[in-house]
């Protein structure tokens, strides 16, 4: 699908070469934009000022998508509170003012749901964000990352900065991390089911209750919601990009069980924490505002990133 938007234009895409920013990468692509800047790690290190000026002086962008973050699951929230503030707060706040200086056009700043108050209404609505304290075990990423928000608002209201401020959900899908040390649960549930398979255990540990619920959101999805916001949402207000569904730890855990063909035995872990009570969120705002709303059915998508994962691991 190719829209006038996209063409002659020059954009950054950090994180790019990750799950979701390949993605959104594809999309672009598929809507006739040619000239995409990928910054590897190896080249341009998003916490030093002197590469991120470097990066903006290598390539003049007209648009900044910024993907890149440091993240991990729970386990690996509490292992990196610090590395996990420090870096996603000067990634965002570094990036963003580099751009203005260089006087882009757009910056498309991606927050996390991680950002919003540990007990937050459900559904998530965004004039609930500055409502509370984050869950703690996750707190200092989602702050850091709540500030690109703030920063956004603040640029706009003085500078006439045009950046925009996304809150996407728990994503999933094929080629997700399924690193056990970093990984986020569909992943991690979804390998430890196939592994015991493979391997004839019979049974598996998963951590908490199951009481937790979350709301899971199809990878692809997810970078349709940035491209129409790209396109179509000028305005410093936070966009929640969602499918607006809730489930349960343990009925998402019946049901990769179910579709992997586990047959053994789930035994749960009730020392490890269950993170955030509820996550659901309200995402009529990105369909009123850009017109987005998600396709993706949930089990579907869980039978690709299944059958994706199974591939990588026999491939």
């Amino acid at each position: 699908m190719k829209t006038d938007f996209w063409r002659n234009k020059k954009i950054i895409v950090t994180g790019g070469a990750g799950f979701l920013g390949s993605y959104v990468v594809d999309k672009l692509r598929k809507r006739g934009c040619q000239d995409i800047f990928i910054p590897r790690k190896r080249e341009y290190d998003l916490t030093k000022e002197s590469d991120i000026e470097r990066l903006y002086n290598d390539f003049k962008a007209d648009i900044v998508i910024h993907l890149a973050a440091v993240v991990g699951g729970i386990g690996a929230n509490q292992e990196n509170p610090g590395r996990y503030l420090y870096d996603n707060l000067v990634m965002g706040a570094m990036l963003m003012e580099y751009a203005r200086r260089s006087e882009i056009k757009k910056f498309v700043a991606l927050g996390t749901i991680c950002a919003y108050p540990k007990f937050t209404p459900v559904p998530f609505k965004e004039e609930d964000i500055w409502n509370g304290y984050p869950e703690e075990t996750n707190a200092p990423y989602g702050l850091a990352k709540k500030m690109m928000l703030a920063q956004s608002q603040a640029y706009r209201q003085q500078y006439g900065f045009n950046s925009i401020f996304l809150l996407p959900v728990n994503l999933y899908g094929p080629k997700d991390n399924f690193d056990p040390r970093s990984s986020h649960v569909i992943p991690a549930l979804i390998k430890k089911c196939v592994d015991a398979i493979n391997q004839g255990d019979e049974e598996i540990v998963v951590w908490g209750t199951g009481k937790a619920t979350r709301e899971f959101f199809y990878v692809e999805d997810c970078a349709e919601g940035i491209i129409l916001a790209t396109e179509r949402y000028n305005k410093s207000d936070p966009v929640n990009l969602g499918a607006g569904m809730e489930i349960t730890i343990r009925d998402l855990v019946d049901l990769i069980v179910k579709l992997t063909g586990f047959k053994g035995q789930i035994t749960w872990d009730t020392t490890k924490p269950d993170g955030q009570p509820r996550r659901r969120l309200d995402v009529s705002k990105a369909e009123a505002e850009f017109g987005f709303k998600a396709r993706m059915d949930f089990e579907e998508g869980l039978k690709r990133t299944i059958e994706w994962y199974k591939n990588s691991v026999t491939g």
